[in-house]
């Protein structure tokens, strides 16, 4: 769960680039908790060693593909194109090909390229959070969660091989990234109301 680099142009405003980060985080929120229920009720009982089932597959395969789709939505709604926006689009689409190879095998290789991405789109992250708080502000929440999902997605890709290992890990994952997307709403919130006095 990325973000690229939105930086205001002449045509969208701070304040519109502001308020359109919180509508698509609110998006973002409400499609993670979908895809955490949806992940906890098809695939609870799965183990590393198992075989996703469909349901599990196209859940894991949709995963990364949404946050291309939100990324490349975030860049649309502030008129920009970045480097690190591309890099982000690119990492999220690749790890889409390498899950749609993944889930034809096991939980565990699942696992592992799903820790794999979570750990390089923590990291882009975090640099994005860092860069775009001057021209945004209130992105604390997006660097702790970038650094968050650096941790995590390496977690996940150690306990990958572990023969216990489930997907609920993943579920795991995708419900803390909506807690953060839900505070950085909060955050963008309180600026702009401080910004509007």
């Amino acid at each position: 769960m990325t973000q690229t680099s939105v930086r205001p142009t002449a045509s969208t405003p701070p304040a519109t680039t502001a308020s359109g980060l919180r509508s698509l985080h609110l998006i973002r929120i409400v499609f993670s908790l979908i895809w955490v229920a949806l992940v906890l009720a098809t695939s609870a009982s799965l183990k590393s060693t198992d075989t996703p089932t469909a349901i599990a597959g196209v859940l894991l395969v949709g995963y990364p593909l949404w946050d291309v789709v939100a990324t490349l939505l975030e860049r649309r709604l502030a008129g920009t194109t970045d480097a690190v926006g591309t890099a982000n689009a690119a990492l999220g689409l690749v790890a889409t090909a390498g899950m749609a190879v993944a889930v034809s095998s096991t939980v565990g290789r699942a696992l592992l390229v799903f820790g794999v991405w979570a750990l390089l789109s923590g990291a882009v992250q975090l640099v994005t959070a860092i860069r775009r708080r001057r021209s945004v502000g209130a992105q604390w929440p997006m660097a702790v969660s970038g650094g968050q999902s650096v941790l995590a997605g390496a977690g996940i890709a150690a306990m990958s091989g572990s023969s216990t290992s489930g997907l609920s890990a993943v579920a795991g994952y995708s419900a803390f990234g909506a807690f953060w997307f839900l505070v950085s709403v909060i955050a963008l919130s309180l600026r702009g109301r401080r910004g509007a006095r």
